[in-house]
């Protein structure tokens, strides 16, 4: 019986290339040594890294300065699992609600729909527009589907619309009240655990 030992002199140099099938889809990236996980709603792979970090395996790729303080920036989001961990914010989607109208078909939207808009990670270049999402509460059990009409800016954060708000984390899900209600939450808590997954 022949035996083999393999000898590793340096540490491994791993070079992650990211394929797409189309030229509108954001391109995800992570600072340090990162693996590559499919995404198959998207038709790309995302990049979450290997080393451990508060921020869902996403490394930030810059920082932002804005009235006086630094917010890290995010290209990606963690890896889209079939129940990904994820933040729930609120946002008023309407016309006059402190929104510039939503990325996907750019329009403003009533307050009683079920809709969100996901972190520049999830929201893909815009790949995940009109795509269905099912959310559910860690506190309270309940699921609701809701609409992707918008993106939540990772990186460059909200100018006009949002009146400079700075970049969102890399693992948000930012609601309609509709969706808060319908997962029995309370908006003026500002933020929940949830887990959200393909429709």
């Amino acid at each position: 019986m022949k035996h083999f030992v393999a000898l590793f002199l340096a540490p491994p140099i791993v070079i992650s290339i990211a394929l797409f099938s189309s030229p509108s889809h954001a391109v995800s990236s992570c600072n340090g040594p990162c693996q590559i996980h499919d995404d198959p709603d998207v038709g790309a792979h995302t990049y979450a890294s290997t080393l451990s970090s508060s921020d869902g395996g996403c490394r930030p790729s810059g920082t932002l300065h804005r009235h006086g303080r630094s917010y890290p920036k995010y290209r990606c989001s963690p890896p889209v699992t079939s129940s990904t961990r994820a933040t729930l914010t609120n946002n008023d989607f309407s016309e006059g609600g402190g929104s510039g109208a939503s990325e996907c078909g750019g329009r403003f939207h009533g307050n009683s729909e079920l809709i969100v808009a996901m972190s520049t990670g999830w929201y893909a270049g815009g790949s995940r527009c009109g795509h269905r999402i099912k959310i559910r509460s860690r506190k309270t059990g309940r699921s609701v589907t809701a609409k992707v009409v918008d993106e939540c800016d990772s990186v460059n954060g909200c100018a006009g619309g949002h009146d400079g708000e700075p970049p969102c984390r890399n693992n948000i899900v930012d609601g309609s009240n509709a969706v808060w209600h319908a997962l029995g939450l309370d908006i003026g808590v500002g933020e929940e655990d949830v887990t959200w997954s393909m429709a």
